[in-house]
């Protein structure tokens, strides 16, 4: 496969006709100010009246059929009803009309063909302009006509008018771009949609003891544990110490619960009879609308909870024991100081935590505007043509919006504009483009269809100038397994507004998390697992949305398979590494040129400088200082001008192997041949091996400076006390500047009083024994 041009995949600045008008960089007083205006024809088919009966039975079934050119909308049809209300609006983009007519044509539902009842005709030039906030306009009474312009019985009540995507109108409309889609559910699939994620909270049950339980067996002692189940999460304390009937934990058990709280806490103690049997000792179900809720790291009250014995089959029936007399005591509350983090740490877009009590006021507004892509791939193929029906995504804080789908368009403008309120400057918004594959109704149904990923865009708001309008368009850069694809590109405008800088700069002293994260910190493994958790609520509630904002969708927005092992992933951050050390490494080797009399002038100066410095030590600081602040002065001229966007030879993604990248789209577990796994984990072998004796270098140099004191080699620690007694003496007699300098100027020395051998002191830690003699 040819490798598309770097430059395909850079980032272009743009310069559109944002709010009607060019940008120049000041916030516009317009509502869609971000956008550019998009004019659409609305007609809003209100209601009609006396309409004349058609059928047998004297009655009609009408409804409303709105025509322009080739485009044709109509209304539902209401059974036996002269005097129907539809209160239903339909809009035509101005781009695509041909026309000079509108037709608005009642007609009667019929079996074999709709009679026609009359009709409403407009010329487009006399129809009205409507910019918001002007008010709405006033639909009125028009006169049916047939088809030569005679009046006939039935008044149809209208409103038509030109507006734009502003209008109020817009979001609920019939689109004349939507034509070809079919029934209610494919309609609902392409409009616009605002949605929230579900209020998560962490649930923490603390298990203390259990008190007088009933084991089966009783001549052995009981190896009792706890078992905790909240919806799909469950979880288990070990097994208690006591091996008693009155055993004790004292152990956390943490969970992710969403409100509104539909499943209560399902608890049971249960007793390993045999390695794969165990024995249910009692159970207790607590509903989480009455458990406690804590916002600091004050405990809550215990509380003992009865167990009831489990319920036991017997020839079919149930018979249900319930036992008072084992008790179980415990600490549960929902955490209201911790943000549930449900997306990855990198790219979080809120770190505020659960309970609203404990959030600080809003430091300004995130504006964006998605205009439009262009030179998206195709996606699929509709009557033997490659087709794409794009829509966006984006994502930050609580607030998830999806924009209309564009129907088969590769060049798709939506020209929509969203806000969301800023709490936290260092956090990302995330902009995803799909391909619709629901556009008829029932995806589920038809082989369960999947929308396709195009491409994302992340933006990290702290990397944005306040008041700056960005307009950019964004490379959608996606791997797959033969390689990095460019789907085609995203053109957005970011506006980042400041309400209060001081409160912005006060942000920047505050902890990142909420202080429960530092008070009472979660394990690793334990932030994995709730992670984990949290991301499968929030695609579950968001696809149960109408219409869903689906699993796929949610998961690539989340980054839910960024934690998975890949080489290309691997080598990437490798090369991080070496670009941070790359600094200390040139610094390294500047020394060494300095020592070595490369430069004898500039080794000289350094001479001077070392002097000083040591004859002045109260200078040593502000010195440093002062340098790094006209570094950074100097550094300013050169500041990023345009926001960070994927950058595929950091992500290593331009010359990846192609083994190494089906490596990384390979399921967990594996579903790949033997051969290729065994050769795959003998490769990973290879590279643990070298990161292996690594490790082992920097454990063998750190065992190394403990063995001077150990008397582990009596006679090179014997060397070191006197040598360190010594020292303290010599030390003690000799001020510290002069010390300083003898040091300095040693280390500086001539090249000609230099030789290549190491020196003593290198000579004598590398003799000093480790524990490798130990190891097997």
């Amino acid at each position: 496969m040819q490798r598309p041009p770097h430059e395909d995949f850079s980032l272009k600045e743009t310069k559109p006709h944002l709010g009607g008008g060019k940008i120049t960089g000041d916030k516009l007083t317009s509502t869609y100010d971000l956008v550019e205006q998009m004019q659409y024809l609305y007609v809003r088919v209100v209601k009609a009246r006396d309409l004349p009966a058609k059928d047998v039975t004297g009655s009609c079934d009408p409804y409303v059929e709105v025509k322009l050119g080739n485009y044709k909308g109509t209304t539902r049809h209401f059974e036996k009803k002269s005097n129907p209300e539809w209160n239903q609006v339909f809009a035509f983009s101005k781009d695509r009309i041909q026309a000079s007519v509108l037709e608005a044509t009642v007609k009667d539902k019929d079996f074999v063909k709709d009679d026609f009842m009359g009709r409403v005709l407009f010329d487009l030039n006399e129809v009205p302009k409507r910019v918001p906030p002007d008010s709405p306009l006033a639909p009125q009474w028009y006169r049916l006509e047939d088809r030569k312009g005679d009046k006939l019985k039935g008044e149809l009540m209208l409103a038509v008018w030109w507006g734009t995507q502003a209008d109020e109108a817009f979001p609920d409309a019939w689109h004349s771009d939507a034509a070809t889609v079919s029934g209610s559910d494919g309609l609902a699939n392409i409009r616009s949609k605002v949605y929230l994620s579900p209020k998560l909270w962490y649930l923490r049950v603390n298990v203390i003891e259990a008190q007088d339980l009933l084991p089966g067996d009783k001549t052995r002692f009981p190896e009792v544990y706890v078992k905790a189940i909240l919806g799909n999460q469950a979880l288990r304390t070990r097994i208690s110490m006591s091996k008693s009937i009155n055993p004790m934990w004292n152990e956390d058990l943490m969970f992710v619960a969403a409100e509104p709280f539909e499943e209560p806490l399902i608890l049971s103690v249960e007793d390993r009879v045999a390695p794969n049997k165990d024995e249910v000792l009692g159970r207790c179900a607590i509903p989480l609308n009455y458990v406690d809720r804590r916002l600091d790291h004050k405990p809550v009250n215990s509380r003992w909870y009865n167990l009831e014995k489990h319920v036991v089959v017997m020839e079919g029936e149930k018979k249900k024991e319930v036992k008072f007399a084992s008790r179980i005591h415990m600490r549960i509350c929902l955490e209201g100081g911790y943000h549930v983090l449900d997306e990855s740490t990198h790219y979080s877009s809120d770190l505020r935590p659960t309970a609203k009590q404990l959030w600080k006021s809003s430091i300004g507004v995130l504006e964006v505007g998605i205009l439009n892509a262009q030179g998206l791939s195709p996606m699929k193929t509709k009557d033997g043509r490659a087709t794409t029906d794009a829509y966006c995504v984006a994502k930050y804080g609580q607030k998830w919006v999806r924009t209309r789908t564009i129907i088969d368009s590769f060049a798709p403008k939506w020209n929509e504009q969203y806000t969301w309120e800023v709490f936290d400057p260092c956090t990302v918004i995330t902009v995803g483009v799909f391909d619709n594959c629901h556009l008829h109704g029932g995806g589920e149904k038809a082989g369960g269809a999947r929308d396709s990923r195009i491409g994302k865009v992340r933006i990290r708001l702290s990397t944005l100038e306040t008041d700056r309008v960005y307009t950019h368009s964004y490379p959608l850069l996606v791997l797959h397994p033969s390689g990095v694809k460019k789907m085609g590109e995203i053109h957005l405008a970011v506006r980042f507004t400041c309400s209060s800088l001081l409160n912005m700069m006060h942000m920047y002293s505050m902890p990142l998390l909420p202080k429960m994260h530092y008070i009472y910190p979660l394990t690793v493994t334990q932030l994995d697992s709730l992670r984990h958790q949290a991301t499968q609520i929030v695609s579950m509630r968001l696809s149960r949305a109408e219409p869903p904002l689906r699993k796929e969708v949610v998961e690539y927005m989340l980054d839910v398979g960024s934690h998975m092992w890949s080489m290309r992933r691997s080598k990437a951050n490798f090369f991080r590494i070496m670009g941070v050390l790359g600094g200390l490494i040139a610094v390294g080797k500047w020394f060494d040129q300095i020592c070595n009399w490369k430069n004898p002038i500039t080794t000289v100066l350094i001479h001077i400088l070392f002097l000083i410095l040591v004859l002045y030590p109260e200078l040593i600081l502000p010195t440093i200082f002062l340098y790094l602040f006209l570094i950074g002065v100097w550094y300013y001229r050169w500041r990023p001008r345009h926001p960070p966007h994927m950058d595929t030879r950091l992500s290593c993604a331009d010359n990846a192997n192609p083994d190494e990248l089906d490596e990384e789209f390979d399921t967990f577990p594996t579903s790949r041949p033997a051969d290729i796994v065994r050769m795959r984990y003998d490769r990973l072998r290879s590279i643990a091996g070298r990161i292996q004796t690594v490790v082992g270098d920097l454990a063998t140099q750190g065992e190394r400076l403990q063995s001077l004191l150990s008397w582990r080699d009596p006679r090179a620690t014997a060397l070191f006390v006197i040598f360190c007694l010594v020292a303290a003496i010599v030390l003690y007699v000799t001020p510290f500047q002069v010390v300083a300098l003898i040091a300095g100027f040693y280390v500086l020395r001539h090249p000609r009083f230099r030789h290549k051998l190491p020196s003593v002191p290198l000579n004598f830690f590398r003799r000093l024994p480790a524990r490798t003699d130990c190891m097997l």
